[in-house]
């Protein structure tokens, strides 16, 4: 039999960083990148894909939630494409949610 490949609807490169596969390059390097400043001591820990739970039943999911070593915690998106309608939706329920701002990293 032969696995069919999809094609990520924005056109992304998939991308393996330490062994996790990523659904972007964009996301695998910023994998790294943090990695890096845990190595440094800047970043205390950071969570892969933390999920939320917004009202009505529906989620978000994003892509990394990070400790720095001065107290702050970031919610971060990597996203190398435009923000979708859904996407911005889902980060303003976020926002009135919970106490944080999703910031978005669109390049490394």
């Amino acid at each position: 039999m032969f696995k069919r490949r999809v094609k990520h609807k924005f056109g992304a490169k998939r991308a393996t960083a330490n062994g996790i596969k990523f659904p972007s390059k964009l996301e695998a390097r910023y994998f790294q990148k943090l990695n890096q400043l845990v190595a440094a001591g800047e970043v205390v820990m950071f969570l892969r894909q933390p999920l939320f739970d917004l009202p009505g039943g529906n989620t978000y999911r994003a892509d990394f939630l990070e400790f720095w070593k001065d107290g702050t915690v970031r919610v971060v998106d990597v996203k190398g494409m435009p923000e979708t309608e859904s996407f911005k939706i889902k980060k303003r329920l976020v926002e009135e949610a919970y106490p944080v701002e999703i910031e978005i990293i669109k390049k490394v």
